[in-house]
């Protein structure tokens, strides 16, 4: 293909002037990691956002003095050492940094049967809280746990690039070829076969599906062991660690060094169709009628926004069918960002919470709670004496279509009301305490981050071999690449930094510019 604009029927006038090596769909990080790491090798990128702000599910919103996350508050990927550490390997690249603050207790779990349980940081630790509860399982547990290590340690003494360019993967297997064969032996494996391997008791095993659920929503039966692998021992090899000023300045620093490396961003762009000529993805139409032209064209919308709403039907590949018959829309969230006055927590209070009280409603709509208090980490996020609670559970937008604005206030206020009434047990007059409270549906996810039915990504609708039916960055349209959740190795902030580095990587070799 030439570098010449394509001829669309559009007016002549509407088409931007040069070629971009690639535009970007979307700001998530799994973007933005793409962009910078292709601005860091010399291409000419364009991000285009929908927002005002970038980070998606990684940005903020500021109400009252108080600044709250969008989504999670439990950052991976910021360690020092290793090659895991993407969130760091991200920003180093185009020379930007970020301070951040190390949370030394991953998740305090209230769970049914009294098991009260924290995740520290050390590892031994860790073990023992764990073998407290079931010193009948001692070697089992070490076992298990000892497993991910295994898996960690390969993933972590080798670049995480693209799998689907075999120079990286000769290069890696003659650097690496034990760590490459024992990787490919847990690669088609999910957590809960490794776990029923070394462990028996039924209760213990509900605990390892919650460690699971916690971060890919589904339990462990259904959780690839290599993604099980890198979250339960990077948590505690580079450990979590919160960004000073709040999640949204990963976001915020990865445009300022795509700005930096002579990148481009523009906001307030909604994209609304993916360009084709002879079946080809050439550019991209603005809601506003203008039209970008790149020779690659990176969507780091769901798949689901990119198959069926961005690519005219006639371009829909069939292997994307497939797919979809392996993968579903997992749910969204029903999130409650409180500001609190601080009296409401107790003395040496966690960051991050998990209350459940019945072990077969775990994946129930308003099952699980999940509570972030970043606060307790960065003060500065709220006024003197509060602290931020975002408390989140998940929800499916069919129960919050077709409402008339007044029930649908009604049913945000009862809903919120019963999560404030769960977490008063272990956070003792919150509701008392309560000095904000904004309320957001599955509806409001989708509104204002882009996401069909606000999901928070794919789910296996059935138990499949590991990571094998996650799709890589190239698709089956030419010129067209998906990054984030949708895309290998799936959810989590680290994970989709994994995306982004590997779909940089891709391009960057069909580009030729590694």
């Amino acid at each position: 293909m030439t570098n010449s604009i394509p001829k669309f029927p559009n007016p002549r006038s509407l088409i931007t002037d040069p070629y971009y090596d690639a535009i970007i769909i979307g700001s998530g990080i799994g973007g933005l990691v793409t962009a910078t790491q292709l601005a860091a090798k010399g291409a000419k990128v364009l991000v285009l956002e929908r927002y005002l702000i970038p980070g998606g599910s990684a940005g903020y919103f500021e109400r009252h003095g108080y600044r709250f996350d969008v989504g999670a508050s439990m950052i991976f990927g910021f360690g020092q050492r290793g090659t895991t550490n993407l969130l760091t390997r991200a920003l180093d690249a185009v020379n930007v940094s970020l301070e951040v603050i190390p949370d030394m207790v991953q998740i305090h779990y209230h769970l049914p049967n009294g098991l009260d349980l924290k995740v520290e940081q050390n590892y031994e630790k860790f073990l023992q809280n764990l073998i407290a509860y079931f010193p009948h399982e001692a070697k089992g547990i070490r076992r298990f746990y000892d497993a991910c290590w295994r898996v960690f340690n390969c993933l972590n003494c080798m670049d995480l690039l693209s799998l689907e360019e075999p120079r990286y993967l000769m290069r890696m297997f003659f650097q690496h070829p034990l760590a490459c064969l024992r990787l490919l032996r847990y690669l088609p494996q999910n957590a809960g076969d490794v776990a029923r391997r070394y462990i028996k008791d039924p209760l213990l095993l509900k605990f390892i599906d919650m460690e699971c659920y916690c971060w890919s929503v589904v339990p462990a039966d259904m959780t690839p062991m290599i993604n099980a692998g890198m979250v339960f021992s990077d948590r505690h090899y580079g450990g979590v660690n919160y960004p000073k000023g709040g999640v949204g300045q990963i976001a915020q620093k990865l445009v300022e060094g795509l700005i930096q490396a002579g990148g481009n961003i523009r906001y307030q762009a909604t994209v609304t169709q993916i360009l084709t000529e002879k079946g080809r993805a050439v550019g991209v139409k603005l809601a506003n009628g203008q039209i970008y032209c790149a020779k690659r064209i990176v969507s780091n919308a769901t798949r689901w926004d990119t198959f069926h709403k961005l690519l005219p039907q006639k371009n829909f590949p069939s292997n994307e069918k497939k797919w979809q018959q392996s993968y579903q829309k997992s749910p969204s969230f029903l999130s409650l960002h409180m500001g609190i006055k601080a009296s409401c927590l107790p003395a040496k209070t966690e960051c991050h919470h998990i209350l459940l009280e019945d072990w077969e409603k775990m994946a129930d709509s308003e099952g699980t709670i999940f509570v972030s208090i970043p606060t307790l980490l960065d003060p500065n996020l709220a006024p003197a004496g509060y602290h931020i609670v975002h408390a989140f559970t998940p929800h499916w937008i069919n129960d919050w279509q077709g409402l008339s604005v007044k029930n649908y206030e009604a049913n945000k206020e009862k809903a919120a009301s019963r999560i404030i009434e769960r977490l008063e047990k272990i956070f003792p007059g919150l509701d008392a305490g309560l000095d904000y409270l904004e309320v957001g549906t599955p509806r409001t996810h989708r509104r204002f981050l882009g996401r069909e039915d606000g999901t928070y990504g794919p789910i296996p609708r059935r138990k499949l071999r590991g990571l094998l039916a996650m799709p890589f960055n190239r698709t089956a349209v030419p010129g067209l690449y998906c990054v984030g959740d949708s895309t290998f190795p799936g959810q989590g902030l680290n994970a989709v930094a994994f995306s982004g580095f590997a779909c940089a990587h891709r391009i960057a070799v069909d580009l030729g510019l590694n």
